[in-house]
């Protein structure tokens, strides 16, 4: 086997801890052809679409390439800011709240960089960027709060392939989920608390997640589990009672049955259900993104008002946030644990010592 690259191990280089944050990508530019490229690496991965691989690649090739394209690159022109895509700027400006976070522990033994699972910036890149600095502790945290194996496995996936191809491999540790991590759920509702009190309260409080196909629930994976009990915990920890809020989940793809209540059925009966108003918050994104700001903020708002609603709020994503920041701060400590760094002068010592030499 011949391995990848640049040499990535060398003696003389101080060996620091690196932190690696990862959110699912976006495309480069809002155009078809961007959306091409894009959309192509994301569909193409079979843990997200878990259909035999021929039948697909012909689906994907010449039916979704052929149209998808073009729709999305109208909803994506209409969220791009100066700054670019909101989850590259989001994300981004998450990796460096949390670097500050940290730096009070361990200063500069640590490096925490962001990586997307498509698109750029590429895991492989920012792997390169981590080991060239002299990362030998390596931890991984996608910001995927609930486990499912069409997020937080395929990143995993992707860092397996990228190890198979190197020579040197640092300890790694991978967070695979946070939903019921307390300063995580302390944040959500403090986040919603403080909307509620710059723009008071709805009717009802819905908790609005990525939905997956539902045969993935019946083959194992626990993501519908977690999202409820996130919810639950989030609405105990705002003292809601049962009939105030309620879970949904949001886009769904082609026309096998996903995880239910859909969002934006939900969305179109309150209103005859006597329900006027609702706010919506998403816990299973870290960042605001296309499927937030675009599908929830505008498209299911238009449902819920032409059926009858009087009022429709989206509450924003965590983002970089301070409780956010703070919470996953805290998180990445917990699995920090244990990994001290020592420095060359420290084991230049500590052979000395063990060589009965003085130092």
């Amino acid at each position: 086997m011949k391995f990848k690259g640049s040499p990535e191990f060398t003696h003389k280089q101080n060996d620091k801890v690196g932190v690696l944050i990862t959110n699912l990508g976006t495309p480069k530019a809002p155009t078809a052809k961007e959306l091409r490229v894009y959309l192509k690496e994301f569909l193409s991965d079979p843990r997200v679409v878990e259909v035999p691989r021929f039948i697909w690649w012909f689906v994907l090739n010449f039916i979704i390439l052929r149209i998808r394209p073009r729709r999305s690159a109208k909803s994506y022109k209409s969220i791009w800011t100066d700054k670019g895509s909101p989850l590259m700027f989001h994300t981004r400006h998450q990796a460096e709240a949390l670097q500050k976070n940290l730096q009070a522990d361990w200063g500069d033994d640590l490096v925490l960089d962001f990586a997307m699972r498509y698109g750029t910036p590429s895991i492989a890149s920012v792997l390169d960027r981590l080991l060239q600095q002299g990362v030998r502790k390596l931890l991984v945290l996608p910001l995927y709060p609930q486990y499912s194996a069409s997020t937080t496995a395929s990143t995993f996936d992707a860092l397996a392939d990228q190890f198979k191809k190197r020579r040197w491999l640092p300890e790694l540790r991978f967070i695979n989920h946070y939903h019921d991590f307390d300063p995580f759920i302390q944040a959500a509702a403090d986040h919603i608390r403080h909307h509620w009190h710059a723009h008071g309260r709805a009717d009802k409080l819905i908790f609005s997640y990525h939905g997956i196909p539902l045969r993935y629930l019946h083959n194992g994976d626990p993501y519908h589990c977690e999202c409820y009990k996130t919810s639950r915990l989030i609405a105990e920890a705002l003292e809601l009672a049962p009939d105030e809020y309620m879970t949904t989940f949001q886009s769904r793809f082609g026309r096998e049955e996903w995880l239910k209540p859909y969002t934006d059925e939900t969305l179109k009966a309150l209103p005859g259900q006597g329900c006027k108003s609702v706010q919506i918050f998403c816990p299973g994104f870290a960042a605001d993104c296309l499927e937030t700001i675009e599908e929830i903020g505008v498209e299911n708002r238009a449902y819920f008002l032409s059926s009858g609603g009087d009022h429709y709020e989206y509450i924003d994503a965590l983002n970089a946030e301070p409780g956010h920041i703070d919470a996953l701060g805290q998180l990445i400590r917990q699995h920090l644990q244990g990994w001290e760094i020592e420095h060359d002068t420290e084991k230049r010592n500590r052979l000395a010592k063990a060589l009965g030499a003085k130092v």
